[in-house]
């Protein structure tokens, strides 16, 4: 069963950054797109960056230009470098397969509180 382990989130100064990342149990971690997800309290959870088993990335708007999402595959690891945040980036974050029909079990997310 493929496990994801995400970690790197914390209490932020509006402004600051923030590295998450997100370990994947399971090989054939590079044969997937991958993507971080959020989700604020009260939201439904919202996709923030995809990237592709080839690299190419895409971005919601929201974070376009701040955030930026990368993979090692072979350390199995996702990445999401967070600048420039702000409160409404405040959320529980995980990362999962892009497409739905790929989707494993969710993991427990890690929290990014941003606040002065």
């Amino acid at each position: 069963q493929v496990q994801l382990v995400e970690s790197g989130g914390g209490l932020v100064q509006p402004g600051g950054s923030l590295r998450l990342s997100c370990v994947v149990s399971r090989t054939g971690f590079s044969m997937y797109a991958m993507a971080w997800y959020r989700q604020a309290l009260g939201k439904q959870r919202e996709l923030v960056a995809t990237i592709t088993s080839g690299g190419s990335t895409d971005y919601a708007d929201s974070v376009k230009g701040r955030f930026f999402i990368s993979r090692d595959n072979a350390k199995k690891t996702l990445y999401l470098q967070m600048n420039s945040l702000k409160f409404e980036d405040t959320a529980v974050y995980y990362c999962n397969r892009r497409v739905t029909s790929d989707q494993v079990m969710w993991g427990q997310g890690t929290q990014v509180t941003v606040s002065s």
